[in-house]
């Protein structure tokens, strides 16, 4: 059998000085994420990143740019991540919108109530994705090329 990474999409979305997160059940644990998923097939990086976001916090983002990539493997299980994480901002909220299976609730946390709560995060990636963006590492979002079986022709969408 082939290895193969999971490759996983996330969202630093800032609102004043919070940043938006999930909690969410995972494993047993009741853990905090970024706004994050699975990449599916015949999707683009920026179309999986968009439904993640709406699945999970029941809110629209808009990517600005690649805050970094980040290869992850779990020291728990015999799984490789692969994370493209996006910097951008939320607009439209669907307040009566239900959340994806496993979510909690939606929270906008500050970096110090991020800080307090390190233990409860779901991997180390979402403490290094907050402070890459805060350290404004970005990249535009054109170093993305998709090349999609519906579409013949290169794209960042």
């Amino acid at each position: 059998m082939q290895w193969r990474p999971y490759v996983t999409v996330a969202a630093v979305a800032r609102q004043n000085d919070r940043f938006l997160l999930v909690e969410e059940e995972a494993d047993g644990h009741v853990v905090f994420n970024q706004p994050a998923g699975h990449l599916e097939q015949n999707e683009s990086l920026i179309q999986a990143i968009k439904r993640e976001v709406l699945e999970e916090t029941a809110s629209e983002f808009v990517p600005e740019t690649i805050v970094g990539i980040y290869l992850y493997p779990n020291p728990h299980a015999d799984i490789t991540y692969l994370r493209i994480c996006f910097s951008g901002h939320c607009t439209h909220e669907y307040p009566d919108r239900p959340l994806d299976n496993g979510i909690l609730r939606r929270v906008w946390l500050t970096r110090a109530e991020i800080g307090s709560r390190q233990d409860r995060m779901r991997s180390p990636m979402v403490i290094r994705c907050i402070d890459d963006y805060l350290s404004d590492k970005s990249y535009p979002l054109e170093l993305l090329h998709h090349y999609l079986s519906h579409s013949p022709v290169a794209s960042s969408s």
